[in-house]
């Protein structure tokens, strides 16, 4: 309950949002997808197409709440302007580095040891409705191809939050400020449900909204399949669009995440005197049937 680290892989794909929890102590994990885009409403000029593909590297160390990560992008796109004019453009198009930190994490009651009431067992567990809160911060450098360069370097940052309804039921909310100390500074927020069917596949729906000065906000709505093939492998593979008709949208992704796993856990030390003081504790609480079935006054 109070560490980063799962036993099997946590991985940010098949969706845009990130979990406010990091990957754990000395684990080092990577992401990667090859994906399609398409859309006919960039700057109302051009129809775009990009090819290209993604690599998200992880790392934990020192402190469990404390993750620091990369994304770097590549792609080609191609270009058809009004004129019916093609043109190509291709290279390194995002390289950003950051680091998140996890500021709250909400704990739940263990109902599993619930045996004096059914009812209570089974109640909602009202705390779930209060999120974990991580936040984020990183920086797009220039170290990207001559084609999407835009500033000599602008500022992320965004606020991370997960609701665990139930075991299998999450829900990811990003708040995002992104290309900050630019001209065109870019707000947007992901809403992400994700449900696991079993112990190997889950899937997920997701909604994206993106909000500049002077441009009209863009949505789109993704949804997608994950499958934990070992516990530290996992392949993906998700599709999104939009449902406007003065613009289309098409956006399709596959891809892995594998993560060197070298965590182990801290090694809590008790004294004597704290073991005494234990067993005194358990004499005085009495035994199973005694706590079962005391009154209350």
């Amino acid at each position: 309950m109070f560490a980063q680290y799962t036993d099997i892989i946590n991985s940010k794909r098949p969706g845009f949002s990130e979990s406010p929890y990091g990957v754990g102590t000395d684990v080092l994990q990577i992401e990667s997808g090859l994906f399609y885009r398409s859309s006919d409403n960039e700057a109302y000029l051009a129809n775009p197409t990009s090819i290209g593909g993604e690599l998200f590297f992880r790392y934990g160390k020192f402190i469990e709440k404390l993750e620091v990560n990369a994304l770097v992008a590549y792609q080609s796109d191609e270009f058809i302007n009004l004129a019916g004019a093609t043109y190509k453009t291709n290279g390194i198009s995002k390289l950003t580095v950051g680091a998140k930190y996890l500021v709250y994490q909400q704990e739940y009651t263990d109902k599993s040891k619930e045996v004096r009431s059914w009812k209570r067992k089974m109640a909602f567990d009202k705390k779930r409705l209060i999120p974990s809160v991580g936040v984020y911060a990183g920086v797009n450098t220039n170290f990207i191809g001559k084609d999407y360069k835009e500033n000599e370097l602008t500022v992320k940052a965004a606020v991370l939050l997960q609701n665990d309804f139930t075991d299998r039921f999450v829900l990811l909310t990003n708040l995002i400020a992104d290309k900050i100390l630019s001209d065109s500074n870019q707000y947007s927020y992901i809403a992400t449900m994700t449900y696991a069917l079993n112990g190997k596949w889950s899937y997920f729906i997701e909604n994206q909204g993106f909000f500049e000065e002077g441009i009209a906000p863009k949505y789109n709505f993704g949804t997608g399949l994950a499958y934990l093939y070992t516990k530290n492998l996992q392949f993906d593979a998700s599709v999104r669009t939009n449902f406007f008709e003065d613009y289309s949208f098409v956006y399709s992704s596959i891809g892995v995440a594998w993560r060197l796993d070298r965590h182990s856990d801290e090694i809590i030390q008790s004294s004597p005197r704290d073991q005494i003081s234990k067993k005194r504790k358990r004499r005085k609480s009495g035994n199973f049937f005694s706590r079962l079935f005391k009154k209350k006054y």
